[in-house]
């Protein structure tokens, strides 16, 4: 039977770093959270073009899915911070005090290494579209850079909130996986 984890939200102590980190995480999860509510009002005002004045909607669907796909890569440091990932923390919980920490340390620093990666595509994939102005083969016609902007500063932010946790982790400032010790 599955329970409650009793993981908390990464500590930030009183390191200016992890703090900074901390507030652009929570202005992040505020805006995915706002681009979300948006997606949602966007809905609804084509459900009632389409549906009640019986017109044609241009824009709707495209930026509706474009705020999705946004506010799932911006909000990716918040939840993060939040520890709301899905995560198996067994192995973890079976561990000792040191291979936890061990396996903490090396598990954070491949996700910094993947989201790395990440973000360096993602940041030529937006800068490609930017410099070649593409433009949606939509009749609204969107520039493709204003939503492919999300790639680079959601993995971003992602990975300063992962840099983050590593050194809250080898500070001491937070518990290796925010598990408490048996």
């Amino acid at each position: 039977m599955a329970g409650q984890s009793s993981a908390v939200a990464s500590q930030t102590g009183h390191n200016p770093f992890l703090r900074l980190v901390a507030a652009l995480s929570t202005v992040a999860g505020w805006c995915s959270a706002a681009m979300i509510v948006a997606a949602v009002a966007i809905t609804c005002q084509m459900i009632f073009i389409r549906f009640v004045l019986n017109g044609s909607t241009i824009w709707q669907t495209e930026a509706v899915i474009y705020l999705a796909i946004g506010a799932t890569l911006i909000g990716l440091p918040y939840v993060q911070r939040l520890r709301g990932h899905v995560n198996v923390d067994l192995i973890p919980l079976m561990l000792g005090k040191r291979a936890r920490y061990i396996m903490c340390l090396c598990t954070l620093s491949l996700s910094i290494a993947m989201v790395a990666i990440m973000l360096w595509y993602g940041y030529e994939f937006w800068h490609l579209t930017y410099e070649r102005n593409w433009k949606s083969d939509t009749v609204w016609g969107v520039r493709l850079w204003i939503p492919y902007a999300a790639m680079p500063i959601g993995f971003g932010l992602f990975l300063l909130q992962l840099i983050a946790d590593l050194v809250a982790v080898i500070l001491k400032i937070d518990k290796p996986f925010g598990l408490e010790d048996a």
